[in-house]
């Protein structure tokens, strides 16, 4: 670890001078607190580095979340192991979850299935609770649940290494929630120009805690938050069924880890109730699973040997 200013923490080994200048921006920030914290992976990002911790006192910057609210990882590790593979076919098994998943931007389910309506009825649930409406930001938000997404979103069937067979995915909240983190990002630009609030960069705007413009958006970003979830699990049940139906016997799941890359959490640090946006960044306490996806990940269903990074 190394400290590159007074809140500034870095655990990135290499790191190029625009990312550095963009962190130490951010780390400016009078609600930072305690410190910002960067990754082994971080690099530039919008508004704030992606690869970031960030904990704010008082306010949150919406662009520090991401405009992917959920981002995230599911990985399933199934009683599988390489040498049951290694024989196969496999493109028959990646055109089965390719037909069951819908990939690339813009391709969503026709239809809402059986898996997914509890799900979603769940979604109108809360966001009826929490008063709004998702289809004023995507009317075909029901029909997004269960699909994989653009940009470095994959579908992986991996081998670890002691040759155990894993299912990962990597997607989030798709248009729904991109809709609802760019409202907000423009919300908080907004709001600085009408109060004068002289900002180092227009993407590190911040809505404060307590006004209604606050509220608001933790109600919509926990929304998201939930919709990214769930939208793994649905896709993540599909890939099961799959590979149960390629290889003829029924996956016994004997670890499923669901977690966020891309969110924030009310949480109590150095004596502070602060919130902690972590962008690009998974939650690491003790006895918290995670996973995390190779920088390098392709944006569609692609099989690979590697080593799973759960822990």
């Amino acid at each position: 670890m190394e400290r590159l200013s007074a809140r500034l923490l870095s655990w990135a080994s290499l790191i190029d001078e625009k990312t550095l200048e963009q962190a130490k921006t951010t780390a400016r920030m009078p609600f930072i607190h305690p410190h910002l914290a960067l990754m082994p992976d971080a690099h530039l990002g919008k508004g704030a580095t992606v690869g970031s911790v960030i904990p704010t006192l008082g306010a949150i910057i919406p662009a520090a979340v991401g405009v992917d609210i959920g981002c995230g990882m599911i990985a399933v590790r199934t009683q599988f192991t390489v040498d049951e593979f290694a024989q196969r076919d496999l493109a028959p098994l990646r055109e089965a979850i390719e037909r069951a998943v819908p990939l690339s931007a813009g391709r969503y389910n026709r239809k809402v299935v059986a898996t997914a309506e509890p799900r979603i009825a769940e979604l109108e649930s809360l966001a009826e609770k929490n008063g709004f409406d998702p289809e004023s930001y995507a009317g075909n938000w029901r029909l997004q649940l269960g699909t994989l997404g653009s940009g470095n979103h994959f579908i992986e069937v991996s081998t670890d290494e002691l040759g155990r067979i894993w299912l990962f995915l990597h997607s989030g909240s798709r248009g729904v929630g991109n809709r609802i983190a760019t409202h907000h990002i423009a919300v908080a630009q907004r709001l600085a120009k009408q109060w004068w609030i002289d900002l180092p960069d227009p993407d590190l705007a911040y809505l404060v805690e307590g006004t209604p413009e606050f509220t608001r958006y933790i109600r919509e970003l926990r929304w998201a938050q939930r919709f990214a979830l769930l939208n793994r699990e649905e896709m993540m049940d599909r890939v099961v069924r799959q590979v149960s139906e390629f290889v003829g016997t029924p996956v016994d799941e004997q670890e499923r880890i669901n977690c966020h890359h891309n969110f924030t959490e009310s949480e109590k640090h150095y004596g502070k109730q602060v919130w902690v946006s972590r962008k690009g960044a998974i939650q690491a306490d003790a006895g918290v699973l995670g996973s995390s996806p190779a920088p390098w990940a392709p944006p569609r269903t692609w099989w690979r040997d590697s080593a799973t990074r759960s822990r």
